[in-house]
């Protein structure tokens, strides 16, 4: 199992450069599990930058995979991974739902270059 961060699904969706290494993650989405939040963050982004005949079949998309809900054991491992890693809120709460349900984040936001057990792209 992986969880794809944002960044990801962002650069696959508006086919950036990094949208062939996201696609062989991607390929099958019942190995997917997605953060509820990054469902809010890449719906947003792309709706707000490309318009909502984009953000529909991107939110598609993304409802293939298993949708994870913020719950308390998650948003206390991600006050505890927040303070080790120094991360972000958003990051701190992608990286405890991967940690929580055992898959590996793929990413390639800088701000986990340092964390173990992170694939960065």
């Amino acid at each position: 199992m992986v969880v794809i961060d944002s960044f990801g699904w962002i650069e696959y969706f508006t086919d950036g450069p990094k949208a062939s290494a996201y696609a062989r993650y991607l390929e099958t989405p019942e190995e997917i599990l997605t953060p509820a939040l990054v469902t809010y963050e890449v719906y947003k982004k792309i709706k707000c930058e490309r318009g909502e005949e984009l953000a529909n079949p991107c939110l598609s998309q993304l409802n293939k995979t298993e949708i994870i809900a913020l719950d308390q054991p998650i948003a206390l491992l991600a006050a505890a991974l927040s303070l080790e890693f120094s991360l972000p809120m958003a990051d701190a709460l992608v990286l405890a739902t991967a940690r929580a349900n055992g898959a590996r984040l793929v990413t390639s936001d800088a701000d986990f270059r340092n964390v173990p057990d992170v694939d960065v792209l």
